[in-house]
């Protein structure tokens, strides 16, 4: 599995969002998407799931997305989307289950194979004690680890979840971004939309940065979140500081 991106442009109304994007993504790596408010990432995310127009190319074992079926896509790339609103009483179980569509036929029952996948998501997302909760009452930490494990029931082999930190306590990041890391070692090909540069920086193997829909640096967290990148892109006066294998990032305020 591998997914490629050649010159991607997307504009919505008359906004030019995404500019030339070009990166490849490779299995057995997580590579975090990062960049400020408005840059273009989640954009980026939705036109490699061919979930927005686009000019240019993206490829997902060299095959275009555009000419690809849903039902393909999806089972090829499992999709976790930030801020989703949930509008059906559904047990948490029968959420994780909706997560098999892509492998049914219509009409078609929840079989063995489909089982064994929602159980390991269920419990990889750790929701086990969950599953009989009707999803609509769950927290917002509750319901993202939730939406989660919907995701990796795809058991795709490449994931792309758009801010999937949001809402969650300190420890449920750390366990999403191990679960992530987890996933890319054992072979996937994983990417995620990241605001927090420091846990990016902690568990992503390869950051693209993102500016005014552009691509600005690509490569690992050190040489990506260099101080004149920060001020570049964010704006900031920032320290870097490398502890262990990754950078640690302390904001020291507005650039002058």
């Amino acid at each position: 599995m591998n997914i490629r991106l050649e010159n991607v442009a997307v504009a919505l109304g008359k906004r030019d969002v995404v500019r030339s994007a070009s990166a490849s993504f490779a299995p057995g790596t997580l590579t975090g998407i990062v960049g400020p408010n408005g840059a273009g990432k989640s954009t980026l995310a939705r036109a490699m799931l061919a979930l927005v127009p686009h000019a240019g190319r993206i490829l997902v074992d060299d095959v275009e997305v555009a000419t690809m079926s849903r039902a393909e896509l999806a089972k090829r790339v499992a999709y976790l989307p930030q801020g989703q609103t949930l509008h059906w009483p559904l047990t948490v179980e029968r959420l994780v289950e909706l997560g098999r569509l892509p492998h049914l036929a219509p009409m078609s029952r929840i079989g063995e194979a489909d089982t064994a996948a929602i159980e390991r998501a269920i419990e990889r997302a750790d929701v086990a004690g969950l599953r009989d909760r009707v999803a609509t009452e769950l927290s917002g930490g509750e319901r993202a680890r939730v939406l989660l494990a919907r995701a990796l029931a795809v058991e795709a082999p490449a994931l792309i979840a758009d801010e999937p930190l949001a809402s969650l306590d300190p420890g449920h990041q750390i366990d999403v971004m191990e679960l992530l890391q987890g996933e890319a070692r054992a072979g996937g090909v994983v990417i995620a939309v990241l605001h927090d540069l420091t846990m990016a920086a902690r568990y992503c193997d390869r950051l693209v940065l993102i500016d005014n829909g552009t691509v600005v640096a690509d490569g690992t967290p050190a040489e990506v979140l260099t101080p004149a990148n920060l001020k570049s892109v964010y704006g900031i006066d920032a320290k870097v500081e490398l502890t262990g294998d990754w950078p640690t990032i302390t904001t020291l305020g507005r650039s002058r």
